[in-house]
């Protein structure tokens, strides 16, 4: 996955013609040190390119106008480095349907005590210009991303490369593609929902594709190509004895390659970012494809288990966001509980599928029975994830909207070896406890499964909500079980206002 290298911010700034040209040349090169300094020095994970100075309502316009039918343009920043009637905006922040964000910044750190005049006043009016236009994105609701401070600052650095993330991810997910083999598990409720609706909220694509298409690209896949692969499983993992050469369950590795070789390029080939599977529909298949889900998440793709369509679209999402970032991002379920006085603690796990991102030291290759499915034992990586911070994602659908359900985790080692466990999996301490995190995780209607990460914080999902108009709801050391459940009541009353 390299999505990152093929997108990129435009950077409009500010103005207007009031001040003459001397005044707005010093804007231009002042923009120019900024964006180059930018993208030299501050790490950010996208390019960003500087447009013309907007100093008329119509270049404003065509910028943003060229913008949305731009394809490597996934976001638009804005300075205003002088006063720039907001009035002038209006066309252009109405029909950008791109994130925006606002930096609202100054050239010069400090102000110059002994020489300061109105010249310098007039040259350096961020500080209410962007109160102006601020007012415009007010008056507008529009969703918008605010970053204050200097703009050689590393925690600035740190806010736009955020909002960089999330706007890649946004982009991509206007184009996501899902590929469901199978169908839900069945009489299951929070895995189902209203693809019609998740097109038009989020762009997500969703359709089924029938397991005998798949099966018959993974009976093509060549003998050499299966080889290849073999020895890549040699070279990345700790393979137990059952399944090296000669091993008794070698054929299941072998079958396991051939799964994930096909799957691969069935999804490669139809452009697919994402996909699920369900146990209960594995016709013409030697296996559960676990180690192949596996492999397929480290390498980009978003996952979910018993056609979980909704978390492999935001697994994808948060792929997307934390590409480059340390710490992993996987398919999760809160499996369970350890129930000790003073030490509650969730195991989280799968039947097979946990991202080997997530893993804190190489992963041991293996093949064991699984008593679900009625197929040959299914190859698999085990692992366990390194202590930390981390958070579980939920999106659920409420019907009238998507809820977007994040809670805190303090990630700890596992206490003891779990050496008869035949699945990866990740121990956590929910914030702000258990009581609490579980009841309000329940209350908020999220689901089993889930999307873990400590690659990503809480304020990237909350500024990927923000855009999409979806509720996001953050349960952390602050949550209380009343601030929650009033807050889900006065959630409840402004999307029937004001969806």
């Amino acid at each position: 996955m390299d999505v990152l290298k093929q997108r990129e911010v435009w950077f409009v700034i500010g103005s207007q013609n009031l001040y003459g040209a001397e005044t707005l040349r010093q804007v231009a090169d002042h923009a120019q040190t900024v964006t180059d300094t930018l993208n030299r020095t501050a790490g950010l994970p996208l390019n960003i390119v500087l447009k013309p100075t907007g100093t008329t309502i119509d270049e404003i316009t065509a910028i943003a106008r060229d913008a949305n039918h731009n394809n490597a343009c996934v976001g638009v920043m804005v300075w205003m480095h002088t006063f720039s009637p907001a009035k002038m905006w209006i066309p252009a922040l109405s029909q950008l349907d791109k994130p925006l964000l606002q930096f609202h910044t100054q050239f010069n750190r400090d102000l110059p005590w002994n020489d300061i005049d109105m010249d310098f006043m007039n040259l350096n009016q961020t500080a209410h210009g962007g109160r102006e236009f601020g007012f415009m994105g007010a008056r507008l609701r529009l969703p918008r991303t605010v970053v204050v401070g200097y703009w050689e600052d590393k925690g600035v650095h740190a806010k736009i490369a955020r909002w960089m993330r999330v706007a890649s991810a946004i982009d991509e997910s206007r184009s996501l593609k899902i590929a469901r083999f199978g169908d839900n598990m069945r009489h299951v409720a929070v895995t189902e929902g209203d693809k019609v609706e998740a097109q038009i909220r989020f762009g997500y694509q969703v359709n089924y594709h029938p397991v005998g298409d798949l099966v018959r690209e993974i009976s093509a896949v060549s003998v050499g190509d299966i080889d290849a692969l073999l020895d890549e499983y040699e070279a990345s993992y700790t393979l137990t004895d059952a399944v090296r050469v000669g091993g008794a369950h070698r054929e299941s590795l072998y079958e396991a390659a051939r799964q994930e070789l096909g799957m691969r390029n069935f999804l490669t080939k139809g452009g697919f970012g994402a996909f699920t599977t369900t146990f209960e529909d594995l016709h013409g298949m030697h296996q559960l494809p676990g180690l192949a889900s596996q492999r397929l998440m480290a390498a980009g793709f978003g996952f979910g288990a018993e056609g979980d369509w909704k978390t492999a679209a935001l697994l994808r999402t948060l792929k997307v966001m934390g590409q480059g970032l340390p710490g992993g991002t996987s398919f999760m379920e809160d499996y369970t509980y350890h129930l000790e006085e003073g030490r509650n603690l969730v195991l989280g796990a799968h039947m097979l599928e946990v991202c080997p991102s997530i893993a804190a030291a190489k992963p041991v290759l293996d093949v064991q029975h699984l008593g679900i499915g009625k197929k040959a034992p299914p190859a698999r990586l085990l692992f366990a994830a390194p202590a930390g911070t981390g958070y579980n994602a939920s999106l659920i659908d409420m019907g009238n909207r998507f809820r977007l359900v994040v809670n805190k985790l303090d990630v700890v080692e596992l206490p003891q070896k779990l050496p008869k466990l035949p699945v990866a999996c990740a121990l956590w301490d929910p914030k702000p406890n258990l009581e609490v995190g579980a009841e309000a995780w329940i209350l908020a209607g999220a689901a089993h499964h889930s999307v873990f990460t400590q690659a990503l914080d809480e304020e990237y999902l909350r500024i990927f909500a923000d855009f999409l108009g979806i509720e996001f709801v953050l349960i952390d050391e602050q949550t209380t079980i009343p601030a929650l459940k009033q807050a889900l009541q006065w959630n409840e009353v402004y999307y029937k206002l004001c969806r």
